[in-house]
């Protein structure tokens, strides 16, 4: 565990798999002298299926908190484990959370989605959507958007939201628009002193 860097151990026997046994748990007992099969009241029975998608595996570490998940073909049968690490790391490969480009979050009412007005919108700057995720917040009730846009010059597309009464929550990228309003702001202030 310690050279791994992980708090949760897969206990497998023959080519089946007992279950998952925490460090806390083998830190509490009393004989270390002790087998790991006596342990297997301890043991917790979350796996993932050698045939399901991997955002299952995530989802289970998600529900769980587990830093390993083990992997079983069939029923039982010990197919490896994936770290909550490497799960992380193939999840911004498929996200492409390193490729370059802006960052758009939209709230909005649920009800109001429309990719297609939202894809046509950044499509008229000269864009495309990349990725487009959402989510409805479990406390508020809000519905986000979040938007992967390929270039990394988002403020003509963040105006064209706000012209159109989006609800522009956040976004990252360059803000050219920003220091554009400034310096014009300063302009008229500078005039209107003249």
């Amino acid at each position: 565990m310690a050279d791994f860097h992980v708090t949760h151990l897969p206990v497998v026997v023959g080519d089946k798999l007992a279950g998952l046994i925490g460090e806390d748990d083998l830190l509490n007992v009393e004989d270390e002298n002790t087998p790991l099969g006596q342990l297997h009241t301890l043991f917790s029975r979350t796996a993932a299926h050698a045939e399901s998608p991997f955002f299952e595996a995530i989802q289970l570490v998600n529900e769980t908190g587990l830093t390993v998940i083990p992997v079983v073909a069939n029923e039982t049968e010990y197919a490896g484990a994936i770290s909550a690490t490497d799960l992380l790391r193939q999840l911004s490969k498929i996200t492409g959370v390193g490729d370059a480009g802006g960052i758009i979050v939209l709230e909005m009412e649920k009800v109001g989605f429309s990719f297609s007005e939202i894809s046509k919108l950044v499509e008229t700057n000269d864009a495309q959507i990349t990725q487009l995720n959402t989510y409805t917040d479990a406390h508020s009730g809000n519905f986000y958007i979040t938007l992967r846009i390929n270039k990394l010059e988002i403020s003509d597309i963040v105006a064209t939201f706000q012209r159109y009464e989006y609800q522009v929550k956040y976004y990252f990228g360059e803000e050219l628009y920003e220091n554009e309003l400034r310096s014009n702001y300063d302009h008229l202030m500078n005039y209107l002193n003249i």
